[in-house]
């Protein structure tokens, strides 16, 4: 008889059978059928070890939970490049050997086929994945609609309520970017008490139409409900809505802040050589390639993107709705990790204070 578990932390709740082999937490939504399809399903046909995967708004802290609690249910999860570092450190994460790693299939092996960045002492890039911000076709009239950063902060121009993500994370990177500092000075700026300053004052202009979201599912159906014009949003959400529902979903791509996402093993993890074996088995050329063929996020392998990608509808070409194509790069700004493992929870408590006020 299978058992139900259920976990709930301030952020997330999820449910699971507590008899799979290797239970999978990721962010639900596209993102989770993506690596699902790509990844869980695939490897228990091929390992026949059973395979589930489980949901949460936002994995790290329900991961750093557990393991503080020593009640470690999950044996794989997918959490942000900051959080890999930051778990791994605090000594929540599994080292992950980066030699065990399968070379590409051409011969190259892992440390040089991944992107620089990409492999970690804990944790192994998944994809490439960007907040960028989207807006609804209909809404605009084609010479008349919204094309850069700062055109999200404009009411004038553009009038109507925004979609923001509830958190000082890339929130406040965009606002810098939306008030004209170049993404080569985004983080020393930031790094300074009048940069941190300028990027609230920048959210200022806007707080009283901002809408707030949480989970990755909020943005293409706050757009679809017309709540908002316009809204960040992770740019695999947007696509999945535009080409899966028919969604008229535009992505601007100017001020796009992208970074990598891991699979990680948390310490405790009930079955931790089958975690490491999914790990090989998902982050494998073929591994990587496949999500990206489930959704519009890089394939942190340069041997994935040897061959042209295509969506699994077999005629959509995914390289320009990837954050990693040149056409998207030009006003872009790569995450910095270190900047967020030392300056989390201090912005953090600064972003809450202000949205009190």
């Amino acid at each position: 008889m299978k058992k139900l578990l259920i976990l709930s932390t301030a952020l997330t709740s999820f449910a699971f059978t507590a008899n799979a082999d290797v239970t999978v937490m990721s962010w639900g939504g596209a993102y989770g059928e993506a690596q699902t399809e790509a990844h869980v399903k695939p490897w228990a046909a091929a390992t026949s070890n059973a395979a589930v995967m489980v949901d949460s708004d936002n994995p790290a802290p329900a991961l750093k939970a557990m393991v503080e609690a020593g009640n470690v249910t999950v044996d794989v999860a997918s959490v942000e490049y900051a959080d890999a570092i930051r778990l791994c450190d605090e000594g929540v994460l599994e080292p992950i050997d980066a030699a065990s790693l399968p070379a590409g299939n051409d011969g190259v092996v892992a440390t040089e086929d991944f992107l620089a960045g990409a492999i970690t002492e804990c944790g192994v890039s998944t994809d490439i994945w960007s907040n960028v911000y989207g807006y609804d076709t209909t809404k605009f009239a084609a010479d008349a609609a919204p094309k850069t950063a700062a055109d999200f902060f404009d009411l004038a121009k553009f009038p109507g309520k925004r979609g923001l993500k509830k958190g000082a994370k890339a929130v406040l990177e965009f606002a810098l970017l939306g008030d004209g500092v170049p993404p080569a000075e985004v983080y020393a700026v930031l790094s300074t008490p009048e940069g941190v300053d300028r990027a609230f004052a920048k959210l200022d202009s806007i707080k009283a139409d901002v809408v707030w979201w949480e989970a990755g599912a909020q943005p293409p159906q706050l757009l679809a409900d017309g709540e908002v014009v316009m809204s960040t949003a992770y740019n695999g959400r947007l696509f999945a809505a535009a080409i899966n529902e028919g969604k008229p979903f535009q992505i601007v791509w100017d001020g796009q802040i992208y970074e990598n996402e891991m699979y990680v093993v948390p310490k405790g993890a009930p079955n931790k050589d089958l975690a490491m074996d999914f790990i090989r088995y998902a982050t494998s050329t073929d591994g990587l390639r496949a999500q990206a063929q489930h959704i519009s996020y890089g394939p942190a392998r340069k041997s994935s993107m040897a061959t042209e990608l295509l969506f699994k509808d077999g005629k959509t070409v995914m390289a320009p709705h990837l954050p990693t194509a040149p056409e998207n790069l030009g006003n872009a700004l790569l995450t910095s990790a270190d900047f967020w493992v030392d300056k989390d929870a201090e912005l953090n408590e600064r972003f809450q204070a202000w949205l009190a006020q």
